[in-house]
Parts: C-alpha cells; structure tokens; sequence
C-alpha cells in the first residue's frame, strides 16, 4: 500500500508539472495576442494562431495522462479530487487558447485597418484578465484557497468593465457608421477577454474544489 501510495505521489506531481506547462503556454499565447492586438503586429498575431494547435495536442495527452492514473492507481478522497481538478483545469486551460487565439484572429484584422484605435478599456481589460489568470495558475501551483476565492471575486469587475465597454461600442456604431466592421471586431476582443477571465475563474474554484471538496461553481 505504501508502495502505492509513493506512485500515486509520483503521478500526481508529474500532472502538475504538465497542467502548469500547458498554463506557461496559454498564457503566453494570451499575452503575446494582446501585444499584437496594441501593436499591429501581424507576426505575434501570426504565431499565436499557429500555436493553437500545440495547446490542443498538449489538452488531450493530459486527458489521457489523467485518466491513465485514474485506471492505475484508483485513487480516494483528496487524491482523487485533484485529479478531478486537474482535469476541468486543463479544459479550462485550452478554451483559454481558444479564446488567445481568437484575440489574435481579431488582432491580424485589425492590423490591416487604417487608424484604427485600441481604446484604453480595453487594454486595462487586457491587464486585469492577464492578472486573474496569472493568480489562478499560482493558485494551482501553492493550492492558495484565500487567493483563488480572491481571483473568483474578480470575475464581477472584468464583467462590470466589458459592460461599460459594451454601452460606449453601441455609441460609438452610432456616430461611426463607417467603421462598423472595426468597432465590431474591437468589441469581439472585449468579449474574448471576458470569456477569459470566467476560465480563470474556473481555475481557481477547481483549485477550491481540490482543496475543500466544495463545489462553487454557478453558486
């Protein structure tokens, strides 16, 4: 049993170091996505697109890794709602890419478009998401219960900010009628980013979840 149980050890720190790896990848596509988006360039724009693909092969092999130490060591009570945890947490992780890479999809667009402003929202929208996701993968990383319920409180001011956003966008599709398609597509990112702060939310309630064994989700 004791045998056992230095595997499951073994098993359990091996799946951290994968999840955070794919975390160390989505947030860098989720960063690099914002550079391109307020600097115009096509070619961070570019990779991040091209390196959607690696975070999806990476999601699935970590499924399978998960579900291989499930079969293997059958493991109980904390252990197994780490496992639990680490599974959301890596669907989590690769809607997240899916959501830098439709930043960057946005960012390419936009890059071809004559004066086109990134206003200030959404760069300050950009920034906090950056840090809620940041602080849920530290979450993950100490298994800090106090700082994941600290980003979940967050998860209302990116939602108070993307709504304000939202309220100045439809002025602006009044008063801009020709600039229609960039308007829409600066507003698409300020949804994304908002998409991406509720992942990280659900990051850091796994977090609570395989901790706690509470489940706060939709609470």
């Amino acid at each position: 049993m004791r045998r056992m149980s230095k595997h499951l050890e073994r098993d359990l720190a091996g799946l951290k170091k994968k999840l955070l790896g794919i975390g160390d990848l989505v947030e860098g596509a989720t960063r690099k996505a914002l550079e391109a988006l307020s600097e115009r360039r096509l070619d961070l724009a570019q990779e991040v697109i091209a390196g959607d693909e690696l975070v999806d092969e990476r999601e699935v092999h970590f499924e399978e890794e998960c579900l291989k130490v499930l079969a293997l060591n059958a493991p109980v009570a904390a252990d197994l709602r780490m496992v639990i945890a680490f599974l959301k947490a890596n669907n989590d992780l690769e809607r997240i890419g899916d959501l830098a890479k439709n930043i960057a999809q946005r960012a390419e667009f936009l890059a071809t478009q004559q004066d086109v402003e990134i206003p200030p929202r959404i760069r300050e929208l950009g920034r906090r998401v950056r840090s809620m996701l940041s602080d849920a993968l530290d979450c993950v990383v100490n298994t800090d219960v106090d700082k994941a319920r600290l980003v979940i409180e967050q998860d209302e001011e990116v939602d108070r900010l993307h709504g304000e956003f939202y309220a100045v966008t439809q002025e602006r599709l009044v008063a801009y009628p020709d600039r229609t398609e960039e308007i829409i597509q600066v507003l698409s990112v300020s949804r994304y980013l908002e998409r991406i702060a509720d992942q990280a939310t659900n990051i850091a309630e796994d977090v609570v979840f395989m901790v706690e064994g509470e489940v706060i989700r939709h609470q």
